[in-house]
């Protein structure tokens, strides 16, 4: 099926390097998902895309990967794109929000995420703390259905 999701996740992640922002990836953890599992919180995990924490980053149609640091060790991340939920900058919280299907959906209202939706991931290289959702510091999210 073809679908527009992973261009618009480039799209903001490039964005984000442009404006020299730090973009983040909100993610809906499935068995498929690769991310150490501790720092999965509601299901969820938000993880630091940028080019200082990734290494081999690949933005696929099918899945992103990347090496990266959590807690100082390497860690292999495997993420499907379809259970990306939302890429957006940290410093502002502009970007994208994505339906997800129906049986791993976060709660979302008015392209929005939900306060108390988006997972924590605290390390100390990568997956920087975001314990509140970009709608509630203040940032867009654009839903895309």
């Amino acid at each position: 099926m073809f679908t527009t999701k992973p261009y618009l996740i480039r799209a903001i992640h490039e964005w984000c390097a442009d404006e020299g922002f730090t973009p983040y990836l909100a993610v809906q953890v499935d068995e498929r998902t690769r991310v150490p599992r501790e720092f999965v919180r509601d299901g969820q995990i938000v993880l630091n895309v940028s080019a200082e924490a990734t290494h081999q980053l690949v933005m696929g149609n099918a899945e992103i990967t990347f090496q990266t640091r959590f807690n100082g060790a390497s860690f292999p991340v495997v993420v499907p794109v379809d259970v990306v939920v939302a890429i957006y900058a940290r410093e502002n919280g502009q970007g994208m929000a994505f339906e997800a299907t129906p049986a791993s959906a976060p709660e979302l209202a008015d392209g929005k995420v939900v306060a108390g939706e988006t997972a924590a991931a605290e390390t100390a290289d990568v997956a920087e703390s975001e314990t509140e959702p970009a709608a509630k510091r203040g940032g867009h999210l654009t839903l895309v259905k």
